[in-house]
């Protein structure tokens, strides 16, 4: 039987849709993505033939179905679980791969495993059962959010174990998740991050990627890191090894630019008096030495901020992620995130214990937003989610997905391997209805179960 795949509808490439595309696939890469007419011309006809005339075959899997969408697997680089599996909380391997297969069936093929803040044999422990996904080509990698954050914008983060930066922790997490670990949040005015001999030399030294967050430092700290790190990329600074998966990047090199975690959640707000963090962060990638994140997903983030700041930075300058937890794809209730508990209402995510003081809720009180509940605690939703959000607030389609998919591979060394359909690209495809709704799933090129999506 051959392992062609085609797959037909409205392509959405790099930087343009194909109204009437197709996608062929062998042996797990693309062969072609363009249109049914530069396809058959291309010599691909027979194959489109076959895909078309196959018993059984599901008319949204090769036919073209109208509106439908056809894009690459997307690509989440802030994920801390989901189905029900908490990656801060895993404990074997069999364990977190539930929470990978509930994003996969929604389109992300590719995804770094966020820890959150916890005593440092935990982290320990926990990034060497992350590392044995990753090894297995499940995960791409691990992503480290703490423990070195400040404590007034800390979020869900536990206060009890925040501490000042380890280049101690770094060295020994990095060699925990077995070359893995490929981004780490930290905040730069908390004493030993930021400055000669401190975390964000060891992160890059290590070939993690640095990345800034969850802090109420002022605009001239945040400065000093984002000049730090940067010239340290540009420099190719570095003496560790990177992962197997690392594909594309020299050893030792992270790839690049450094980001910023959830740009505005767990930060300073912007004021025009003391414009703190997010006025670095804005200008750092305007002018292409950042990418931000943000959680789009119409709770984190008003729909306009997030159009706003595509407006303002260019989409490669923007990562879409969701910072999901243990609920994505869940019901409402109780759940496990590190050593915090947290409490879904309406698909919303917020610490169990209501707080009112703004030392807890990370600088935002109760009368600020109207809301008495404890601080946002990570997202529900999946990509895709995401990415549909972004669209419905004014995002072009385009934009919203390459900054799901070709920016967090960027980010990652991976251009060219994942979040692309270009030709020799791995075969991850997502295919949606017109409204963004998950239909099919590939990745390498093999059909994922998306019963349920």
């Amino acid at each position: 039987m051959s392992d062609v795949v085609v797959v037909r509808g409205r392509v959405v490439l790099g930087s343009s849709v194909v109204d009437d595309g197709v996608v062929v696939a062998s042996g797990g890469r693309v062969t072609f993505s363009g249109s049914v007419a530069d396809a058959v011309a291309a010599g691909h006809g027979p194959a489109l033939e076959r895909a078309l005339e196959q018993p059984g075959q599901a008319p949204d899997q090769a036919s073209h179905a109208p509106g439908t969408l056809v894009l690459p697997g997307l690509v989440d680089l802030h994920n801390h679980g989901g189905g029900g599996a908490s990656f801060p909380d895993v404990t074997s391997a069999g364990e977190a791969l539930a929470g990978v297969l509930e994003h996969r069936a929604h389109g992300t093929t590719t995804l770094l495993a966020s820890l959150v803040t916890a005593q440092p044999e935990v982290l320990l422990a926990r990034a060497a059962v992350l590392a044995e996904l990753a090894e297995a080509g499940e995960i791409e990698g691990l992503h480290a959010e703490g423990p070195f954050l400040s404590y007034r914008r800390r979020g869900a983060h536990n206060p009890a174990d925040l501490q000042e930066g380890s280049v101690e922790l770094v060295r020994d997490l990095a060699a925990a998740a077995r070359g893995y670990l490929r981004t780490m949040t930290i905040a730069p005015e908390v004493p030993g991050v930021t400055g000669p001999g401190g975390v964000a030399e060891a992160l890059v030294a290590a070939g993690v990627l640095p990345s800034l967050g969850h802090t109420d430092g002022s605009t001239e700290q945040a400065e000093a890191l984002i000049e730090q790190v940067t010239s340290a990329l540009r420099a190719g600074a570095g003496g560790g090894a990177a992962g197997p998966g690392a594909a594309g990047r020299p050893a030792g090199t992270p790839a690049g630019p450094m980001t910023a975690t959830h740009l505005f959640n767990g930060m300073r707000p912007l004021h025009h008096r003391q414009p703190g963090p997010i006025a670095a962060c804005l200008a750092a990638a305007a002018r292409g030495d950042m990418v931000v994140e943000l959680v789009g997903d119409g709770v984190h983030l008003d729909p306009a901020t997030v159009r706003s700041v595509f407006d303002m930075v260019g989409a490669d300058q923007v990562l879409l992620v969701t910072d999901a937890m243990a609920a994505a794809g869940m019901a409402d209730g109780r759940y496990d995130l590190g050593p915090m508990s947290v409490e879904v209402r309406h698909g919303v995510a917020r610490i169990a214990t209501p707080v009112s003081d703004p030392q807890v809720t990370g600088g935002t009180s109760a009368s600020d937003t109207g809301e008495a509940e404890g601080p946002i605690a990570g997202g529900t939703a999946h990509l895709v989610d995401v990415v549909r959000c972004a669209v419905e607030g004014g995002v072009p389609l385009v934009d919203a997905v390459r900054s799901a998919t070709a920016v967090p591979a960027r980010v990652l060394g991976l251009t060219g391997e994942v979040g692309t359909l270009e030709p020799g690209a791995r075969a991850d495809v997502l295919v949606t209805d017109a409204n963004l709704r998950p239909l099919r799933v590939l990745r390498h090129g093999v059909d994922v179960d998306v019963a349920g999506a």
